[in-house]
């Protein structure tokens, strides 16, 4: 008895046979063709995978893999961002509330260890955590006031901190940026009352200044003024005093004679007697 009888008894060919083993040969040789191979795309790396244990490591490009018995799970190795909100004390023992953006990548050397150790899951499992830690252990070093004025050393002392803390695992920071500082009601309210303090001292400053500036015009002015008269009554002396008086009175006259005279009084600037 044959297996695969594709002839009857009088030599015609048994064609629903034919056809349902052709079908039945498409429906299992395709897919485990199709299922044999992949691909990883640029800024990626796979990690195969053996009936679920790693196996290895697949670069960018064409693989073959074992239908059924082998698959590859894809890995991001290009810089990715994550972003954590921290909360922290300073030197001084102020609440900071903190917004940090992280841009990380996966070493690809380190893909499958990282699978393997940590997963798929490696920001809330490795990153976030590390992140929560570097910030505390910075921050405390600084007053709240120091953490305003020097941002960018804060910022670069937690890159070096959190970065020691993740190569291990083989996940490089590329970069740290501080999105946000907060801090309580209190220490807002104090820093606002000093911005104050200081706005309103150099206001009263810029008034002193102004005073002093218009004092020394003063003085100034009465020097000039007394000098002025020194050189008059110089004059007026060297003049023979009265005559000088007189002329000076007749550069200040209009010309309108008095409408009523007094009895026995002079006509100004007229002497009748000369």
């Amino acid at each position: 008895m044959k297996l695969f009888n594709y002839v009857d008894q009088n030599g015609e060919p048994k064609i629903v046979k034919i056809v349902g083993h052709s079908l039945l040969f498409l429906l299992i040789i395709i897919p485990l063709g199709w299922s044999s191979w992949g691909t990883v795309g640029a800024g990626e790396r796979g990690v195969k995978l053996r009936m679920s244990a790693v196996s290895g490591l697949v670069n960018e490009g064409f693989f073959f893999k074992v239908p059924y018995l082998e698959s590859v799970q894809k890995m991001n190795v290009q810089v990715q961002k994550d972003e954590v909100e921290a909360s922290a004390a300073s030197k001084d023992l102020q609440t900071v509330s903190s917004k940090m953006a992280i841009n990380f990548k996966l070493s690809p050397e380190y893909v499958t260890t990282i699978y393997r150790n940590v997963g798929t899951d490696y920001k809330s499992r490795i990153i976030d955590p590390a992140v929560q830690e570097s910030v505390k252990a910075v921050m405390a070093k600084y007053t709240a006031e120091e953490l305003i004025t020097k941002r960018e050393l804060v910022r670069d002392e937690i890159k070096t901190t959190l970065s020691g803390k993740t190569s291990s695992y083989g996940i490089v920071i590329a970069e740290v940026n501080i999105t946000n500082f907060d801090f309580s009601k209190s220490f807002n309210d104090a820093i606002e009352n000093k911005v104050t303090a200081e706005q309103s001292a150099l206001a009263a400053k810029n008034k002193l200044e102004q005073i002093k500036f218009e004092a020394e015009q003063r003085v100034t002015q009465a020097d000039g003024e007394a000098r002025a008269i020194a050189i008059q009554t110089k004059a007026i002396n060297e003049a023979g005093g009265a005559g000088y008086l007189q002329l000076k009175a007749i550069e200040k006259w209009n010309g309108n004679l008095p409408v009523q005279m007094i009895p026995n009084a002079t006509v100004p600037f007229i002497n009748l007697t000369k």
